[in-house]
């Protein structure tokens, strides 16, 4: 593996209590860092060059271990620049007119729509008023946080769906999502295409990432892989669906997946467990603000409880941790409860909404509050509007510190951008306009969130990986206000990302 000197930088302590950085190992004064086999061999003053080894000034720079985005739809993120981008849509009437102006534009061409959230719509959409718009040509418009799409009656009857009025939500929209590929090719999810979306990553500091893709997630990425897709660490999650497949191969979480690499991981089994805020799908224990409007006025499971037991217990028994994606407050105890019955292993993803003595239970059994702070900043108004004074218990991550749960940070890319700084930022200031901080006591420190986007790793020392990140501003500048503390994590700029002892961006 390559080797790397860094010379001249600035340390940035993840530790609390080092408090103002002093000293070699805390980064007041700038140190030399090398890089040899893939790990941090030493840190001190004027080091000497091994022969052979790549030599890099940080001219007083700050280092930091490099930064990971916990929780990723990489094909969707790869595919987002080439949708119709409906995130601006306020009405259902936007999107029929951004729909129209897409077909007259491209009337041969399938129209593939992301972004949209209806949740803040004052009716239910129709598949007659799309197909009104769009002829025969196939529309498939995917709700902003991925849990339903609207499709006109041509892509109904292309992806082999049953003909309805009405969108297709969470267990059948998953279901029916990986045979898009019918529609609109594969081009976009080229291993070329995944390259230029893992480089994009990388300039922002980013040295790994947890895929949750639909479809055969580890057993595809092998053959990217080798195809040129390998630039950073990847941990590939595996679905119910595909489960067989993996324990056939006999994988387990953390080992290297056969015909990849080191850097290429098997990841967790994700189960979807709930909906989401915007669809009302989220299972919570009291009913939405607008719950006469709903077929469930509080939500409701994927999963009965015993379904969600047993899936726990067989990737348990396998030797997999298990990603629960669980938004509402009643999902999140329920998840808990499948937890602590089977002994299993891993994460809440989302955590969105959490009851103060679940966040205790979590930190109880061991489990990892994997959060997207950015989606705090898309649902603080939708939350006010139909949970209510619940909303101080949503994004909890005071709480979850607190009480000692381990917090992991991420994007749900596409959801929010695959951005790790918007993250931190957004779990500081916790506002994206001029308004105050949204529940500000849930707010965290900069060194908490960046300690939170490390995937454990410590302050850079010997026997850390070899995964940097150099960066042209102190990540843990004193600020008068938050909103400043957010601005500058927000602009945050990288010099350089070292993956493995590997540079894979450098902006020097």
């Amino acid at each position: 593996m390559p080797s790397l000197l860094i010379r001249g930088a600035r340390l940035v302590s993840l530790r609390p209590e080092d408090g103002p950085a002093a000293g070699p190992a805390a980064g007041a004064d700038p140190v030399d860092v090398l890089v040899e086999d893939g790990r941090v061999t030493a840190v001190d003053r004027s080091l000497p060059r091994p022969a052979g080894v790549e030599e890099v000034d940080a001219a007083g720079r700050w280092l930091a271990p490099g930064l990971w985005d916990q929780h990723v739809h990489m094909a969707q993120w790869t595919l987002a620049s080439q949708r119709l981008d409906l995130g601006g849509a306020r009405t259902p009437e936007d999107v029929t007119r951004a729909v129209a102006e897409r077909v007259a534009e491209q009337p041969d061409l399938p129209v593939i729509g992301w972004g949209h959230r209806s949740g803040g719509w004052d009716r239910e959409v129709t598949v007659s008023e799309l197909d009104a718009v769009s002829g025969h040509t196939p529309v498939v418009l995917i709700s902003g946080d991925g849990h339903h799409a609207w499709l006109n009656t041509t892509a109904l009857l292309h992806l082999a769906m049953p003909v309805r009025d009405s969108v297709v939500r969470e267990t059948e929209w998953f279901a029916v999502y990986p045979r898009l590929v019918t529609l609109v090719g594969n081009d976009g999810t080229s291993p070329e295409a995944y390259r230029r979306s893992l480089e994009a990553a990388a300039a922002l500091g980013v040295v790994g990432i947890v895929d949750y893709e639909f479809g055969r997630g580890p057993l595809e990425w092998v053959e990217r892989w080798n195809d040129g897709a390998d630039l950073l660490r990847v941990r590939a999650a595996s679905y119910v669906e595909t489960l067989d497949e993996v324990l056939a191969a006999g994988l387990r979480t953390g080992d290297p997946l056969p015909g990849g690499g080191p850097r290429l991981t098997m990841g967790s089994l994700k189960i979807i467990s709930d909906g989401s805020l915007n669809t009302r799908t989220a299972w919570c224990c009291e009913p939405y603000g607008d719950a006469h409007r709903l077929e469930y006025p509080a939500g409701q499971p994927n999963l009965s409880g015993d379904e969600l037991r047993e899936h726990l217990a067989r990737a348990h028994a396998a030797g997999l941790e298990v990603a629960t994606h669980a938004i509402g407050d009643a999902a999140v105890a329920e998840a808990l409860a499948s937890y602590a019955a089977t002994g299993a292993r891993g994460s809440i993803e989302h955590a969105q909404m959490v009851g103060r003595d679940d966040v205790r239970r979590m930190a109880d059994l061991g489990i990892r509050a994997s959060v997207q702070p950015a989606h705090l900043l898309d649902d603080r108004d939708i939350t006010e509007r139909i949970w209510g004074e619940r909303s101080a218990r949503c994004f909890a991550f005071r709480w979850m510190l607190d009480d000692g749960v381990e917090l992991a940070l991420g994007s749900d890319a596409p959801v929010s951008p695959l951005d790790p700084w918007l993250a931190i930022a957004a779990a500081v200031h916790r506002s994206a306009d001029d308004r105050d901080p949204w529940h500000g006591e849930q707010g965290i420190t900069a060194q908490e969130a960046l300690a939170a986007s490390v995937d454990g790793q410590p302050t850079v020392g010997v026997g850390s990986r070899g995964d940097l990140v150099l960066l042209d501003a102190d990540p843990l500048a004193d600020h008068l206000t938050s909103a400043d503390a957010g601005a500058a994590l927000r602009d945050m700029s990288v010099a350089l990302t070292v993956v493995d002892g590997s540079v894979v961006h450098q902006d020097l």
